[in-house]
């Protein structure tokens, strides 16, 4: 019997359609089924093309991955407690349900100076700490015995110095991410020592503020450049600097004339070693670390935190992740503030389990050259560093309709498996498309952890499945340890934040100014629990003022209740102004539309009482900018393509059509914008530390050019 190719081909997809599903339920139909198929085609032919179409479907379905089951069921993630404040719990802690919160693991870990041993045990001295002499050297490994040695005896020598063990003892340290820094907080856990992380960017006047109202005696400095920093400034409390790096003899001089003796790191531990002081082990109630919030306007405040917050924030975390979280043989990248509790947490995370940390160089911008040598398998992040992985490869297949199509394939397949609940990195599509980005990671990524900032949904999704690892989100504030919700392994769909951990309760309560209401399931979030911070350092007003008589803390952000029970963060309660006609503006709720537009790496909204509109100050994305005037033949650096009317008028459009997307009412539209080719950094004081935007700062820094579209808006 002669057939028609393309009737064959409809004829055969067919009948791969009804095997498909006849071997998910009847294995001897399927048999009847092919020799019915061969039957009707007939002859040699039909045989061998039946038998290529069996046999592949077989294969396929022999090596196609299943799906993991999620650990719980993801259209009911977070039980709600009784009561009209419908407060919601972990589904991850049994006792979450009798207003109860998980503070450890395990009874004889709940202290960071307890957990840090129970990986020494875990890893059976496995590698530590890992880092690099250079950007062409290997990484090199610290393992647990030493580190745990190394970290006792600078704590010993710490004790030596003249500093009296115990937790009303404070000691700064001031610097970027290195071994050193876990030796240091792991050595002063030794002796119930308080851990004060000092801004590595922010400068002498944010740091004289800090060493002054904690009365430090003692900072670690990392190299020449900061002790020169510190000694701008230093504050009458400050007596000796250990640090790490040499220093010049000028720097040594200086230092004498003000009254502070310089020692050296190694030189402490020696002297530590020597003296063998007895550890003085914390309690789980001691206060562990007074860590800074940069803020975006006044002095940081200083928030305390006890070793049974950290280690419960810990504990809610590894809980959520279940099978996902650290193991032995895991390997971080640490390159996020150390300053910070994301990081600290993240990493003491991984300690506990008996992992590996590895450093970066220290240069963000060799961040990449890092993860290649190094190789994680862990990674916390922040939505910055995915969107410039989300824009550049974009950008990159802008200029060929090939590589557009081919991504585009790669990205349906990709996320048709993330919807079943398949990640993975070895489908055709990760080694045709995705293997120069998984490279660019390592090659080995299997958990990413985000959060710090608001990740677009796109983005988020794009990274699911070209990195092919799971990236979960979530959200949190210092004042909580880091984590309040963690988004569940088996939950793929983006636009939330996940149910809340284990070791909080969160509820909403009205912010009738803002129109948003409990009942209808927004509001600011409130958090209850072992990670809720004990106070303000020397600050009881702004204390009382974030946590209530009933000890819920007031985060400051508006959430909502997603139906299945996770949260959505829709809003921020502070940065409000009102339009001349009335009308409220949340600067940040329009910059998040904005930032969605392709030619937009950073963007600030302003708006006056005195005002009808608002107008912005846009930073462009240099290389999709540059791409697009390349394309229409428009030369110059991107200083002269700022000033391009025609390059405004693109950027301007786009954003406006962004804004229409998510739904800017008119009078939240920006009427004008000022293209600006620096971005906004920490470095020259437009950001903060965490790379929120200093309004204020950035305010007054572009005060003429705000001024100016007003007067031509006028």
């Amino acid at each position: 019997m002669q057939i028609d190719v393309v009737d064959f081909l409809r004829w055969i997809k067919s009948k791969v359609q009804q095997i498909v599903t006849t071997m998910n339920s009847n294995s001897t139909g399927l048999i009847d089924d092919l020799d019915g198929c061969l039957q009707y085609v007939g002859g040699t032919g039909g045989a061998i093309a039946l038998t290529g179409v069996a046999a592949a479907t077989a294969l396929y379905y022999a090596t196609r991955p299943t799906p993991e089951k999620p650990l719980v069921p993801l259209d009911n993630q977070c039980p709600i407690e009784d009561g009209p404040e419908q407060v919601h719990v972990s589904k991850f802690y049994k006792e979450a349900k009798d207003g109860k919160f998980v503070s450890c693991l395990q009874d004889d870990a709940r202290t960071l100076y307890q957990t840090f041993r129970k990986g020494v045990i875990e890893s059976n001295n496995g590698p530590c700490l890992g880092w690099r002499e250079n950007l062409h050297s290997p990484y090199l490994w610290m393992n647990y015995n030493e580190a745990l040695l190394r970290a006792k005896n600078f704590g010993s020598g710490l004790v030596a110095l003249g500093l009296r063990p115990g937790p009303s003892t404070f000691v700064g340290i001031y610097s970027q991410n290195r071994p050193e820094w876990i030796l240091f907080e792991q050595g002063c856990y030794c002796y119930s020592l308080v851990v004060v992380p000092l801004y590595d960017t922010l400068g002498p006047d944010a740091c004289a503020f800090i060493i002054n109202q904690t009365e430090i005696a003692l900072v670690v400095v990392e190299d020449d450049k900061k002790v020169n920093l510190l000694l701008d400034k230093a504050p009458k409390a400050l007596r000796k600097l250990v640090v790490m790096k040499d220093v010049r003899p000028a720097t040594l001089q200086r230092a004498r004339n003000q009254g502070i003796d310089i020692h050296m790191f190694d030189e402490v531990e020696k002297m530590g070693a020597a003296r063998d002081v007895p550890e003085v082990e914390p309690k789980p109630s001691d206060l562990c670390t007074v860590c800074y919030t940069s803020g975006t306007t006044g002095n940081p405040k200083g928030v305390m935190l006890s070793h049974m917050n950290v280690v419960s924030g810990v504990a809610g975390v590894l809980l959520q992740l279940g099978a996902h979280k650290p193991r032995v043989g895991d390997v971080m990248i640490s390159f996020l503030p150390l300053a910070h509790m994301l990081e600290r947490c993240c990493e003491n995370g991984v300690y506990y389990n008996g992992g590996a940390v590895g450093f970066y160089s220290g240069d963000i911008k060799e961040l990449t050259n890092d993860m290649k040598a190094l190789r994680p398998t862990l990674m916390p992040a922040v939505p910055r560093l995915l969107n410039r992985v989300y824009d550049k490869i974009y950008s990159e297949v802008s200029r060929s309709g090939v590589k557009k199509l081919l991504l585009r394939m790669a990205l349906n397949a990709k996320e048709a498996e993330i919807k079943r609940g398949v990640v993975r990195r070895t489908s055709i599509w990760d080694k045709v498309v995705f293997r120069k980005i998984q490279e660019g990671f390592g090659g080995r990524l299997r958990l990413m952890v985000v959060g710090s900032a608001p990740l677009s949904p796109t983005v988020l999704t794009f990274c699911r499945a070209a990195l092919g690892c799971l990236i979960c989100e979530g959200y949190g504030q210092t004042e909580c340890t880091a984590p309040i919700t963690l988004t569940v392994q088996g939950d793929f769909v983006p636009g939330h934040v996940g149910p809340p951990v284990a070791c909080n309760a969160i509820k909403l309560v009205d912010v009738p100014e803002m129109e948003y209401y409990a009942s209808q399931q927004q509001g600011e979030i409130c958090v209850k629990g072992s990670n809720v911070f004990i106070g303000y350092y020397k600050d009881p007003i702004r204390t009382a003022e974030t946590i209530d008589e009933d000890g819920w803390h007031h985060t400051g952000d508006i959430g909502q209740w997603q139906p299945n029970g996770t949260l959505k963060v829709i809003d921020r309660k502070k940065h409000i102004f009102k339009l001349s006609q009335g009308e409220y503006i949340v600067p940040e709720k329009i910059e998040n539309a904005y930032i969605r537009s392709q030619y937009v790496e950073q963007v600030f909204v302003h708006g006056e009482s005195l005002k009808s509109c608002v107008v912005a100050i846009v930073v462009p994305d240099v290389e999709v900018v540059k791409g697009w005037a390349v394309q229409n033949h428009i030369p110059g650096t991107l200083s002269v393509l700022c000033s391009n009317p025609d390059v405004k008028q693109l950027i301007f459009n786009d954003m406006i059509a962004q804004g229409k997307v998510v739904g800017l009412k008119s009078f939240e539209q920006v009427k004008d914008i000022y293209l600006h080719p620096d971005p906004f950094s920490v470095q020259n004081g437009l950001l903060t530390p965490t790379f929120k935007s200093r309004r204020p700062q950035i305010k007054s820094y572009f005060a003429p050019q705000l001024d100016d579209m007003y007067k031509h808006l006028d």
